[in-house]
């Protein structure tokens, strides 16, 4: 009788301790059926991929409504930051929108001036020739704008610019037009006082400008910088330009 009774299981107590006996263990309710393994790390992989794609999603429509506003922001800046309106030597009105699209090598200075501007005029020149000896490089338009616009007329200028580069573009207006075009560059200009014969010399900032495609600033020269110096860091940005998309294309 006593060996029949031992040979019963023994029920697991109410709660079952943590370290059960093996009859005990064997005795207890089986365990839910669990997924195989494989199907389970399909699962988890599935549900991983799924917040990723939606936190990707967001992310990219985040950076896109900032690309949106930063690409308005930057147009508006360009337009404004350093705009002229100013004539030709042919009388055609120009702005700095004309020659969006094309980068622009630009220099203040005046007709009357009698080393400084026939130096720098002639190492723009220089620079301009160089960079258009490989036909692989964008349009580079180079311009000079007066800083004296009661003795630099049209016809003026165009006497003047023809001992330079054959496309150097020459600009003149009103003095208000003029006063405008230098402030927006900050470029500074003080008229000398006027000798015997009214002549006078025009103090101004020696400095060449380089506006990229979209309008930007990009680099200004000194006197100190060579032709061939010149050239090369307008080649550098030329090479690292990354135009802005046409609004609506963002």
């Amino acid at each position: 009788m006593l060996r029949s009774l031992r040979s019963i299981p023994r029920l697991c107590p109410s709660p079952c301790p943590s370290r059960c006996p093996p009859r005990c263990r064997l005795s207890a309710a089986p365990d839910t059926p669990r997924l195989p393994l494989r199907r389970r790390l399909a699962v988890a992989g599935a549900a991983a991929g799924a917040a990723a794609a939606i936190w990707l999603y967001l992310r990219h429509e985040k950076e896109q409504r900032h690309r949106s506003r930063r690409l308005a922001e930057l147009r508006r800046v360009a337009l404004g930051q350093g705009d002229f309106h100013l004539r030709d030597t042919a009388g055609v009105e120009r702005s700095k929108a004309d020659f969006l699209g094309r980068w622009v090598l630009l220099y203040f200075g005046f007709t009357h001036c009698p080393d400084v501007c026939p130096e720098e005029l002639q190492k723009l020149s220089r620079a301009v020739e160089l960079l258009e000896r490989d036909p692989a490089l964008p349009p580079l338009q180079p311009l000079f704008v007066t800083v004296d616009p009661e003795r630099d007329d049209a016809a003026a200028l165009l006497r003047y610019l023809r001992d330079f580069h054959p496309r150097l573009l020459g600009l003149t207006g009103t003095t208000e037009q003029v006063r405008a075009a230098a402030k927006a560059f900050r470029v500074y200009v003080s008229a000398g006082p006027r000798d015997a014969d009214g002549d006078y010399v025009v103090d101004h900032s020696v400095l060449t400008f380089l506006v990229d495609p979209d309008g930007f600033f990009r680099d200004c020269y000194g006197r100190s910088r060579t032709a061939e110096e010149v050239a090369r860091s307008v080649r550098a940005h030329m090479d690292a330009y990354e135009p802005l998309p046409p609004a609506g294309e963002e």
